[in-house]
């Protein structure tokens, strides 16, 4: 098994799948569609007759059970890498025993990643893993996800003495930039229940996520030359400057962790004429969160008061906290960490300092708690992703869906 999942994850990362957030098409980048074709046509080869994809590049199969009256379970995980860092030519390499000290990545441009930086990574020690050469992201969110469960599904049917009810397969589009959930038929997948495999380190399991928002606020300036600017110039920049000092400086995700919300001013451009901002806003507490909300409208408004009206807000929620929705069936969550345990994994129930596809589908009917692929320092030329988490989440997703017929 180890050897077939180092095999699929280092075929899978040379796809580039970077989404293109200034694309409004689904799928956002056309690497996305022809990587979801190839895994039509892998589970096809599997025997997932129904495998299909659809005009959005959405990749759904069903694996048939072994036995009856059994929940129908679902995993996910998405097609795309992140926008941040590009994922075109990754030149993965295997390192065999890490040693738990600073890897070179890339001697020739000295991109190093150092343990002072990264301490995470001493977790790692005596374990296989895959990294960079310094350049590009890895990719392991979220292949290292697609690759836990299409090697699950692979040994799913090569061992069918392992019992199960009908198990459906689902990978999704633009997940990074936001779309993952849009133009998912929940209809259509057919499960009662699913997972989706986007997690981090070893262990980790999510049923609580953020409640999330984007804003987009637009400044409108005034701009003459400076040699005759007084009281005739209207630096659209320095307004942008004022709006980012009103928001407190230790909530931003730099300075919080575990339950703490924040501002995060995530792109600036613009000049003397105009200027955009683009801020996220993030919040377990929903109360909290719609605060926060309003604490944005009441900065913009009190500004537009000094300037005239020349700011613009356009301030939308995103996706809320998947609690609310799992928490009524909380055993599936309790399933995992009991599958966990019975694999010797040490179960680690975190908040999600972020969002997956299955904030979003939890509330349009699909409950779907999120499970741990052994990736760390995603949307990141550091990144790097775990041989041995991967077998262990591969291995999880069988014993999940053993574990259901003996509900």
């Amino acid at each position: 098994m180890r050897e077939k999942i180092t095999e699929r994850f280092l075929k899978y990362v040379k796809f580039d799948t970077t989404a293109n957030p200034k694309n409004s098409a689904c799928p956002s980048s056309e690497g996305q569609r022809v990587f979801a074709q190839s895994l039509v046509e892998e589970l096809k080869n599997l025997g997932l007759e129904d495998a299909n994809l659809d005009e959005n590049s959405y990749v759904m199969a069903t694996l048939k059970g072994n036995v009856d009256d059994v929940d129908t379970i679902g995993f996910i995980s998405h097609l795309d890498t992140a926008p941040d860092i590009t994922g075109k030519n990754v030149n993965p390499r295997v390192i065999k025993n890490y040693d738990g000290k600073d890897i070179v990545l890339n001697e020739e441009l000295n991109i190093v990643t150092y343990i002072k930086d990264y301490p995470e990574l001493e977790s790692l020690k005596g374990q296989d893993i895959i990294v960079t050469d310094g350049t590009t992201l890895l990719g392991a969110d979220d292949k290292a996800g697609v690759t836990a469960i299409m090697s699950a599904v692979e040994y799913l049917v090569n061992h069918p003495e392992i019992k199960h009810g009908d198990i459906k397969i689902g990978f999704t589009p633009d997940e990074e930039v936001g779309r993952g959930a849009d133009l998912f038929n929940v209809e259509k997948f057919g499960a009662k229940y699913a997972y989706t495999i986007d997690g981090g380190a070893e262990g980790e399991l999510e049923y609580e996520n953020f409640n999330a928002a984007g804003a987009t606020i637009k400044i409108q300036g005034r701009n003459v030359h400076p040699g005759s600017a007084k009281d005739k110039m209207i630096n659209a920049l320095h307004i942008a400057c004022e709006i980012a000092d009103s928001f407190p400086k230790e909530e931003r995700p730099e300075t919080t962790e575990h339950y703490e919300g924040f501002y995060h001013l995530n792109d600036i451009n613009g000049s003397v004429e105009e200027a955009t901002m683009i801020y996220i806003i993030r919040d377990h507490d929903k109360v909290k969160f719609e605060a926060r909300k309003q604490y944005m409208i009441d900065v913009i408004e009190k500004l537009n008061i000094k300037y005239d009206n020349r700011i613009n807000l356009d301030l939308k929620d995103q996706y809320y906290n998947m609690k609310e929705k799992v928490e009524p069936v909380i055993f599936i969550v309790d399933i995992v960490k009991q599958s966990m345990e019975d694999l010797g994994i040490i179960p680690n129930i975190v908040p999600i300092r972020g969002g997956t596809d299955g904030a979003r589908l939890s509330y349009e009917g699909l409950p779907c708690p999120n499970i741990f692929t052994g990736g760390i320092n995603f949307h990141s030329k550091n990144e790097c992703v775990s041989i041995d988490a991967m077998e262990k989440c591969t291995r999880l997703i069988t014993k999940i869906a053993e574990s259901y017929t003996k509900r």
